[in-house]
């Protein structure tokens, strides 16, 4: 998939722990990881926008679009 969650690299900047992150933005530590890993297939807008509050970041922070083969030869 061309879209990288970059979630991890956002904890780990601002030194806050995954269940740290899912108490301060009402979802389970599960789901936390299951966003981390890139695992899920889409995030709602309010919970993306959560999870910048939190972090004190912007999407664009969190969420990177790397082109596949696929897309590179449009």
């Amino acid at each position: 998939m061309p879209i990288i969650v970059n979630l991890d690299v956002m904890l780990a900047r601002r030194k806050m722990r995954s269940r740290e992150l899912a108490e301060r933005i009402g979802i389970t530590e599960q789901n936390v990881s299951l966003l981390k890993s890139g695992k899920v297939r889409g995030v709602r807008f309010d919970t993306l926008a959560r999870i910048c509050e939190a972090l004190g970041c912007q999407p664009g922070d969190i969420l990177e679009y790397v082109p596949g083969p696929e897309e590179e030869e449009d």
